[in-house]
């Protein structure tokens, strides 16, 4: 009996779903792939697959990104384990998200493997997805937000050139509120900025200046236990 017992605990699966989130237009987007195989057959998830045998969980992640969605050489982080014993139809599926964030508009992501096609999506303009992979999204767009609340984790989604509209811009898609100008640019004084002789480029209005993330004096403050920042 007792060995009957303990032979079930080894039939469970473990799969990885990569949560990547993207900036872009004001929006903070989501990378999703339309399935082209059963379960939910045409209806649109989170890359993921099952984690093989005798694989490594950061290597699967890589693995399982790159077979769906042609993207290599992204920085994955684990955020959350989800593991309700019906989330998957076929049987004992228990998956963790892994989470990436990138630079939208420097990627070509492209459907791969039985992925029949991808694409990005805001994140506040999501359907129902398949499995529970409303709920994955959910969760891990929560973690995006703690970690925008107090580390300068914006400058991963923005691009290297920016103008201070759009670092705001973000962080109000991300928290779903308006801000006021001047008290958003009090709010960011600690992070180091540096302001560049560049302006923007073929827009109606009048041209913004740009600013770039400065790395190495952040760096700085922070072995120096100089830097604080909430949002």
């Amino acid at each position: 009996m007792y060995k009957i017992e303990f032979e079930k605990f080894f039939s469970y699966s473990f799969s990885l779903d990569c949560v990547i989130f993207g900036y872009k237009d004001g929006q903070i987007n989501v990378l999703l792939i339309k399935r082209a195989m059963e379960p939910f057959l045409n209806q649109w998830a989170i890359p993921g697959d099952l984690v093989y045998p005798d694989e490594d969980l950061p290597v699967a992640a890589s693995r399982i990104l790159k077979d769906l969605t042609k993207l290599d050489n992204i920085e994955l982080h684990q955020a959350q384990t989800f593991g309700a014993p019906k989330r998957h139809p076929q049987g004992r599926v228990i998956t963790s998200a892994y989470l990436a964030l990138v630079k939208l508009r420097e990627l070509n992501a492209i459907a791969s493997s039985w992925a029949d096609e991808v694409k990005w999506i805001p994140v506040h303009e999501i359907g129902n997805l398949a499995f529970d992979h409303n709920l994955i999204i959910e969760s891990t767009f929560k973690v995006l937000q703690q970690k925008l609340s107090s580390d300068p984790v914006c400058f991963e989604l923005l691009p290297e050139k920016f103008t201070l509209n759009e670092m705001q811009q973000l962080y109000e898609y991300a928290f779903d509120l308006e801000m006021d100008k001047a008290n958003f640019r009090k709010k960011i004084k600690s992070i180091p900025l540096i302001k560049l002789n560049e302006k923007q480029k073929n827009v109606k209005h009048r041209p913004a200046a740009l600013y770039s993330f400065d790395s190495s004096k952040f760096k700085t403050m922070v072995e120096e236990e100089f830097y604080s920042f909430k949002m």
